[in-house]
């Protein structure tokens, strides 16, 4: 197995059990690994009448949490990538950016949920 391949393996697990979690507590899937441009959003989901971009950080072992590595650079990516992904769907909603945070600690694994972990309007 390729490091390439393991890492897309990762990735879909990692991905698999976010999205199994926000399907749990009644969000509605709208999009995976949705592009647009330089942008790769994770999970595109829905609840009520807000579009909720997931940010899917994963960590094994690790003493830095997951949700800290998302950093001014690729919020200013998702921010982009969402607006295209409105613009091109003529959607008017209100957007949220949330972070699963995943850590697969000594075998067991920690899901926190950062809901509205970024704003990245007020990036400069």
């Amino acid at each position: 197995m390729t490091e390439n391949s393991h890492n897309q393996e990762v990735g879909k697990i990692r991905e698999d059990l976010a999205l199994k979690y926000l399907l749990e507590r009644e969000y509605e899937l709208l999009e995976r690994n949705y592009r647009a441009g330089k942008a790769e959003i994770d999970l595109l989901m829905k609840k009520g009448e807000e579009l909720i971009v997931v940010e899917v950080k994963t960590r094994f072992n690790a003493i830095l949490e997951p949700e800290k590595a998302v950093g001014k650079s690729k919020q200013k990516t998702l921010a982009a990538g969402i607006e295209e992904y409105l613009n091109s769907n003529a959607l008017e909603l209100n957007v949220r950016f949330d972070i699963i945070a995943i850590n697969f600690y000594y075998g067991k694994v920690d899901i926190t949920h950062f809901e509205d972990a970024f704003y990245p309007g007020f990036l400069s």
